[in-house]
């Protein structure tokens, strides 16, 4: 499959629907945005706010049929599966409290499910959501979107390959400063229900930011990790979950050679920074650095050579990436055609699901497996903290 602006055979769209994301909501426009750039779904149906009016409301902005616009997940679930022109997959885009029942509903129809991040507002919720899903004929793919960058995918590529050697670090950051105030208490609605354990989960920055650079730093050097140690804290007077956190990774050993350590810094108060997010792992033969802000480059070097700039679109970069690059190099790519890679690879899995084929092995996202892993650190995280920083296995 590939992306970049080819002539290709074109498959009917794929019947998508919504969950959340209505009027007002940042992340619900970014996957609407994300799930058109390649074309390969048409939103036809929509539960977009938690109340009937609201959602009919933000439907009809949306150009969708009222009829089809609910005023709950399970209604629709229900009203659309037994249509025959039903979705075909549902976007989730709600607080983090609203995935587990949400995917569950429309898991159980047989209607692949593509899930906000993170999974689960706690972990119970994410192991029992996997058995659903395990179950299910249709298929759950996680938005953890910065793994759809070109140059993340070469990274993962340049470390399988064993370009970099052995793994001994990987260092994940992802500062913000948004927080850096209590707007949640103005009303604020994004920072609201982040900051509310009842809606968001047991993390603030560790499940709203952390689980991203956990993820992209798993995705990136292949390991999994096998115990942490975290210092998590709450900077914001009179706020409930935390806004920064320090936390050190012990990896897995692989491959009978010597575990990886890690180190993983995310921060909502880190006043300078908007989007920090950086990601570096550092083998026995290279060392490789890639920064979200500046995404079509990344920085490899060998042990003893000068650093190498590979960009996106040119000449260095490999297979895996050039198939997720749209545009020739020196024209940027960003933040919403990563998103759109996730739907695309999406679109290529449903589609080889609906005609009983098997998907193309070059077809990567992320999983419900990778949904279960990004709570659990947050979970480990807590409980590390609450210990004064003890190891904790993950």
């Amino acid at each position: 499959m590939a992306i970049e602006g080819k002539t290709e055979a074109r498959t009917q769209k794929i019947r998508l629907g919504m969950v959340g994301g209505g009027s007002g909501a940042f992340i619900g426009g970014v996957h609407r945005m994300a799930a058109r750039i390649d074309d390969h779904f048409e939103l036809v149906a929509g539960a977009l706010s938690s109340t009937a009016e609201k959602s009919l409301a933000s439907g009809r902005e949306l150009g969708l049929d009222p009829e089809r616009c609910y005023g709950s997940f399970e209604e629709m679930a229900e009203n659309e599966s037994a249509r025959p022109d039903g979705i075909e997959a549902v976007s989730i885009v709600t607080p983090n409290h609203v995935h587990y029942p949400a995917a569950k509903a429309f898991l159980e129809r047989g209607i692949h499910v593509i899930c906000d991040k993170p999974l689960t507002s706690n972990l119970e919720d994410a192991k029992k959501l996997k058995a659903v899903a395990d179950q299910s004929k249709a298929l759950f793919v996680l938005t953890h979107n910065y793994t759809g960058y070109p140059m993340v995918r070469h990274a993962r590529e340049l470390v399988r390959s064993g370009e970099l050697g052995d793994i001994r670090l990987v260092q994940m950051e992802y500062p913000q400063d948004w927080l850096a105030e209590p707007i949640e208490q103005t009303g604020q609605k994004q920072a609201a229900w982040r900051t509310d354990p009842k809606q968001s989960g047991a993390g603030g920055s560790t499940g709203d930011i952390g689980t991203h650079a956990y993820n992209l730093g798993c995705f990136i050097s292949g390991l999994e990790v096998e115990e942490l140690a975290a210092d998590v804290h709450t900077f914001v007077a009179g706020r409930k979950l935390d806004d920064n956190a320090h936390v050190m990774l012990r990896f897995k050993a692989k491959g009978g050679g010597m575990p990886a350590k890690g180190l993983l810094w995310c921060s909502q108060v880190a006043v300078g920074h908007e989007n920090g997010l950086k990601v570096r792992v550092y083998g026995t033969k290279a060392g490789i650095e890639w920064v979200q802000a500046d995404p079509n480059y990344l920085w490899f070097t060998r042990l003893g050579e000068p650093k190498q700039l590979i960009t996106r679109g040119g000449a260095g970069a490999g297979a895996s990436a050039q198939r997720v690059t749209r545009i020739p190099g020196g024209h940027p790519e960003g933040y919403l055609e990563a998103f759109a890679t996730i739907y695309t690879e999406a679109a290529a899995a449903i589609n080889a699901a609906k005609t009983g084929t098997a998907v193309d092995p070059a077809v990567v996202y992320p999983t419900i497996d990778d949904g279960v892993k990004g709570v659990a650190f947050v979970e480990a995280c807590v409980a590390s903290s609450k210990g004064n920083g003890a190891w904790v296995k993950v």
